[in-house]
């Protein structure tokens, strides 16, 4: 995986001091996804999540973080929470593990586009036929502070929306087609932007998916066959 897909050395010298918050709608989750199924967390941080959704009666959450120190961090606080520390680009679970995946501010933290792919892989592999992906991220903004650092950034990483933070980590906003496109293989099922504050404090718009893998999905061979 490209060094920018892996900032774990950054991501662990502040885990004390990020405040995450881009939220999912209980009343909307609850719709797609019941308490009894298990939902995994990629990229759980501290764990903010993972405790939202046990606090709201979901009882098979498991997140996975790169950051040793966000993991510490949120069993300190929570130690009952499932909480793993994993910096491999696999994920450490056998295909059709969850019912459920929330993917909340990880693409931002992934800038290149095989990045966010392996990503988006390794949860379709582990998500059920008919499991269900809540991803919130950000798109590209308007103002003049964004679009001036998407300018100032796009030579040196050749791709309009990623940008260096002051405090030394590379993040990105994205085209919404290209989320549409990474999301080619699933059905999207719900689309809407909101307002939240970033971790740095800074008001941003968001967008939030709510995307279903298909219940069934042919082969080639299989799809070639059926033309015979």
């Amino acid at each position: 995986m490209n060094p920018l897909d892996f900032q774990t050395t950054y991501w662990d010298s502040v885990a004390s001091e990020k405040t995450f918050s881009h939220p999912v709608h209980a009343e909307t989750f609850r719709k797609w996804v019941r308490p009894e199924e298990k939902i995994l967390d990629y990229g759980c941080g501290y764990g903010r999540t993972c405790a939202e959704l046990t606090n709201n009666g979901y009882r098979h959450v498991t997140g996975v973080d790169i950051s040793r120190q966000m993991i510490t961090r949120g069993l300190a606080a929570n130690p009952a929470l499932d909480l793993r520390h994993n910096d491999a680009e696999a994920l450490p679970f056998p295909h059709h593990s969850f019912s459920a995946c929330t993917l909340l501010a990880v693409l931002t933290c992934i800038p290149t586009d095989a990045g966010q792919r392996q990503v988006i892989g390794e949860i379709a592999r582990v998500l059920r036929p008919g499991g269900v992906l809540y991803l919130s991220d950000y798109p590209l903004q308007s103002d003049e502070r964004n679009t001036a650092r998407y300018r100032q950034h796009e030579a040196e990483y050749e791709k309009y929306g990623v940008f260096g933070l002051p405090e030394g980590a590379v993040v990105r906003h994205h085209e919404m087609p290209w989320i549409h496109e990474l999301l080619s293989s699933f059905e999207l099922l719900q689309e809407q932007t909101i307002e939240v504050a970033t971790m740095n404090g800074n008001k941003a718009t968001i967008f939030q998916i709510i995307a279903k893998k298909p219940e069934r999905q042919e082969t080639t061979s299989a799809k070639e066959h059926a033309t015979l």
